[in-house]
């Protein structure tokens, strides 16, 4: 997979090694085929036009935001060993390139 892009959703999951993206039954929520067309967490970043919320400055402690780090995500991210608050975090600290040349890396 190294040379193909990362992709990073609004929250945080990287699509590009969710089993529903290489599956073609998503397309990540930048695209007009998402899996959850209503995603909280997508329409608020549509609304304050950021990527991810890794830019958002309403909550310095992502985990605060109830849209993003609600039980729902909590339970799928335990189900499918995913740490989307960890990776914004890291986009935080470096960008989004950084973070993803570094997804690129560890293929």
């Amino acid at each position: 997979m190294t040379n193909k892009e990362v992709i990073i959703a609004r929250c945080g999951l990287v699509c590009s090694e969710c089993g529903s993206y290489l599956k073609g039954k998503c397309s990540g929520c930048h695209s007009e085929k998402p899996m959850f067309a209503n995603c909280p967490t997508k329409k608020c970043t549509l609304e304050k036009n950021i990527l991810t919320c890794a830019e958002c400055s309403d909550f310095q402690n992502l985990k605060e935001c109830g849209k993003l780090h609600n039980w729902i995500s909590r339970f799928f991210g335990w189900i499918y060993g995913t740490n989307r608050i960890g990776h914004l975090e890291s986009i935080r600290k470096t960008n989004l390139e950084s973070f993803k040349q570094s997804r690129t890396a560890k293929k």
